[in-house]
């Protein structure tokens, strides 16, 4: 499982202040935000969306798609901030000031959700495409780079100073609004796809010891947890995932992803149900029938299945007839909804493994003092003896070395193979808990907010996990981080200004001192 260091070093506590510009790539959806951040937990946001064009998404160069991108900004600038805009252009400014802080351009962090590889707040590479995009041209480029050549050449007011994973947005935008005195410890996507980004101590990230960081401070780290185990030695598989892989435009890789995301959950759902009418001469499917056509089904789709209550499940079968064009009877509409019960329950599980495995590897839930400093000690790991996985193996991921969250997601994965409690799951976290025992978590994500029970699934099996159990799972407290890539990306920008300002004060102290 690859884990990447984000270089953001501080979380947000609701005082910053500012306005920012934020750029949310994160699949066929284009977002562009001017964000307001008020220093009092709020902000107001101003955006515009678009959709990505198809040719695009495979794209024969990595400019096309950000040159599209500029183009965008420049339409949301005459629309939103056009004075700023004719003062800059009008001032004769030329383009290409790459080092340029001043109050002439407006900074921006780009939230860009596929697996790249941070060198520094605002510099990043790219390693691998997800959620169908594939653009082989960008393979190794800096996407910053690419990004402000392509502004530049539209002479815009604007300048890249952060680069940053829609998770670590995430976590950063739910700890800017969250009501709690404990700092926010993970931010986790589970929509479209799925991810999560988790504050680690700085002493654990082993691949930054030769750049001397070293000290007591901490930075989030991006887990790309959705590859976790692509080798399958440990995760579920079916032959309808089997089949999902196969046909996806990056077999073999995004494994737990793919058993997640509400990207793939339909069309798991699509090839049971396909199975499923092979072998029953009584249900007949017409040739021309969407069923036939891949990702037909789409998770809102499952969302509605489950959550079907009425007696003759009118709901299900009118939409399998319209959607699919066959008269399901009520007991292929039963069927429907346990499969789409089992595929979400499933998800949810394995969405909560997750969780706990960032939980218990923080030590959080064993530290009485985990909200009053970010120090701390190797002893703040769980004891892992007894416990049932038999896979438990350190990673081998050529990006980081840092106590591998892989070997905690291994060890909990038998959890997942109770399959009772995610139908009928109990609640947990209602109980007051004195909030400076909270464990404060971020999430994002449509599956989350509004697939029946997934928060529930989760949360069943946080309670079956040794070291988490009942108490230690009323103690875990989620909260939406909506407008998470927008808002987090905003509050990278200013951390980079204010780093810049205080690089700029050093060299002014620096210029004083050989100047007397």
């Amino acid at each position: 499982m690859v884990q990447i260091p984000s270089y953001v070093t501080a979380v947000p506590d609701g005082t910053e202040t500012g306005l920012y510009l934020a750029v949310d790539l994160g699949g066929t959806n284009l977002r562009i935000c001017s964000v307001d951040l008020h220093g009092d937990t709020t902000f107001s946001i101003t955006q515009s969306k678009s959709t990505i064009p198809v040719h695009l998404i495979t794209a024969k160069y990595f400019s096309e798609l950000f040159a599209y991108v500029a183009e965008q900004i420049k339409i949301f600038l005459q629309h939103h901030h056009d004075n700023l805009l004719q003062g800059y252009q009008g001032a004769g400014i030329p383009g290409n000031i790459s080092n340029d802080y001043g109050s002439k351009r407006l900074l921006l962090g780009l939230t860009f959700s596929f697996t790249f590889e941070k060198q520094a707040l605002n510099r990043g590479t790219m390693l691998r495409w997800t959620k169908g995009f594939n653009i082989p041209d960008a393979m190794g480029k800096d996407i910053s780079t690419v990004f402000q050549t392509e502004i530049d050449k539209l002479n815009l007011p604007v300048l890249v100073v952060a680069l940053v994973n829609d998770t670590v947005g995430a976590l950063l935008a739910r700890s800017y609004t969250s009501p709690s005195r404990t700092k926010t410890l993970l931010g986790a996507i589970f929509g479209t796809g799925t991810n999560g980004a988790y504050v680690e101590k700085m002493q654990n990230i082993t691949k930054l010891h030769h750049l001397g960081k070293t000290a007591d401070g901490e930075m989030i780290i991006n887990t790309e947890w959705g590859s976790f185990d692509n080798e399958l030695l440990v995760l579920p598989t079916t032959p309808y995932d089997v089949a999902v892989d196969a046909e996806s435009v990056h077999p073999g890789i995004q494994l737990f992803e793919k058993r997640i995301s509400g990207m793939y959950l339909g069309e798991v759902l699509r090839h049971v149900v396909l199975a499923m009418v092979s072998n029953a001469t009584s249900i007949d499917i017409p040739s021309g029938s969407k069923l036939n056509r891949k990702y037909a089904i789409d998770s809102s789709f499952l969302s509605m299945a489950a959550a079907d209550d009425s007696e003759d499940l009118s709901t299900l079968r009118k939409q399998l007839y319209v959607s699919f064009g066959f008269d399901a009877s009520m007991e292929v509409a039963e069927a429907v909804k346990i499969l789409a019960l089992a595929i979400g329950g499933r998800a949810a599980r394995l969405s909560g493994v997750a969780i706990a495995a960032v939980v218990l590897k923080s030590g959080r839930l064993s530290s009485s003092e985990h909200n009053q400093s970010s120090k701390g000690s190797e002893n703040d790991q769980p004891n892992m003896e007894g416990w049932t996985s038999k896979s438990i193996s350190k990673t081998t991921s050529p990006v980081i070395h840092c106590n591998p969250i892989s070997t905690y997601f291994r060890s909990l994965l038998s959890v997942i193979r109770r399959w009772t409690r995610f139908l009928f799951p109990g609640k947990s976290g209602d109980e007051k808990v004195p909030e400076d025992q909270i464990v404060d978590i971020g999430v994002d994500g449509s599956l989350f907010e509004f697939y029946p029970g997934f928060e529930e699934g989760i949360r069943s099996t946080l309670i079956d996990v040794d070291g988490i159990g009942h108490e230690g799972a009323r103690k875990i407290r989620f909260g939406l981080a909506r407008d998470g890539s927008g808002v987090g990306a905003a509050l990278v920008a200013r951390m980079a200004e204010q780093e810049q300002n205080l690089r700029d004060q050093h060299y002014q102290n620096l210029h004083y001192e050989n100047g007397h």
